[in-house]
Order: structure tokens, then C-alpha cells, then sequence
């Protein structure tokens, strides 16, 4: 069983990148691909793409701390993607595709906050703008959206924008994959 503090909900744009990237990490026992952060209950994808809930698309990572720890988990986020452009990532431009970090206690608040300071600020000449707020309600996206750029890798969209994203894992934390199967 996962305990709350080997459990992390982050968004840093659309879902199916961060979710890719983090399938393909030792350690990493799920990834589920849904939103938190609005204001209204069970969301769906369209209310979340027409900006009218407050959500973010993000992932919930549950995560084995004896394998891999929240700080490299932090590491590979802040590499990532860009958390110093407000509510874009890319071409993907609104409110649900912020960076942020949603935590589970004051313990892991503590760790995303020494974690920006010294990983992910570093990395960037700009300021981060991630959002670091507790998580009151994750919300699972529809099964479409689950596993995505495993079940569809020759789409445009997994070739141009998450490859190039799960290229990069490889590259600079190439000691932390695992076999997928």
C-alpha cells in the first residue's frame, strides 16, 4: 500500500508527456493521468480544454520511496518540462496546462520547496512559475487518456511533443530507467 508522502499529483502541461516520461522510471509504481486544482467536481476533458473548471491537467505518481525518492522524482520534473512559462507549455496555451506541484503533507511541501530552490531554479535563466498547493481532490481522467502515448506512438502529437520529452529522460536520467514491458 502507498502512503500519502510516496504520492505526488504534478502537472507541467498536457498529461500524456509527464505520464510517458514517468511510465518509463525505476521506482514509479503508477502513473494515472487526471485533474485537480478547479472547482468543480468530477470534471470531464472538454469542461477542463474550455478553461471553465480551474483545473490542471496533471499526473498522480504513486511512487516505491525505497527505490526512488521524492527529491529525484522533483529532479526529473524541473528537467522536464518549463516551469517558467505561465499556463503554456509549448504550443499548449491555457490555464490546464500550468506547472504545478500539488502536495500531500507539510513534510513534501517542504521537500518541493527546497527542491525548486535548489534543482529546478538552477536549470532555468527565467524565474519558475510553478504553483506549489496542497491537493484536496484528484480527479482520474477518462480511460481514453490513460496510457496514452504507449497505446498511440505514431500519432503527430506523441512524435513531435512527447517523444521528444521521453528522448530527454533517456538522455540525462538514462541510470533511472526501467524496462518497460
Amino acid at each position: 500500500m502507498v502512503g500519502m508522502n510516496d504520492l505526488i499529483v504534478l502537472g507541467g502541461g498536457c498529461f500524456w508527456c509527464l505520464e510517458a516520461v514517468f511510465q518509463r522510471v525505476k521506482g514509479i509504481l503508477s502513473v494515472t493521468n487526471g485533474y485537480a486544482g478547479g472547482k468543480v467536481d468530477n470534471p470531464s476533458y472538454k469542461a477542463v480544454c474550455d478553461g471553465t473548471t480551474g483545473h490542471a491537467e496533471v499526473v498522480k505518481i504513486e511512487f516505491d520511496s525505497k527505490q526512488i525518492s521524492l527529491e529525484t522524482i522533483l529532479q526529473i520534473f524541473w528537467a522536464i518540462h518549463d516551469p517558467t512559462t505561465m499556463n503554456q507549455q509549448g504550443a499548449d496555451i491555457g490555464t490546464q496546462y500550468r506547472s504545478v506541484i500539488f502536495y500531500n503533507s507539510d513534510e513534501q511541501k517542504q521537500v518541493v520547496e527546497k527542491s525548486l530552490e535548489e534543482d529546478g531554479q538552477p536549470l532555468w535563466k527565467n524565474k519558475i512559475v510553478t504553483e506549489i498547493v496542497p491537493l484536496k481532490v484528484f480527479w482520474p481522467a477518462e480511460d481514453y487518456h490513460q496510457d496514452y502515448f504507449n497505446q498511440h506512438p505514431e500519432q503527430a502529437y506523441c512524435q513531435i511533443v512527447i517523444n521528444p520529452k521521453v528522448s530527454k529522460l533517456k538522455k540525462q536520467f538514462s541510470h533511472l530507467l526501467q524496462e518497460l514491458s
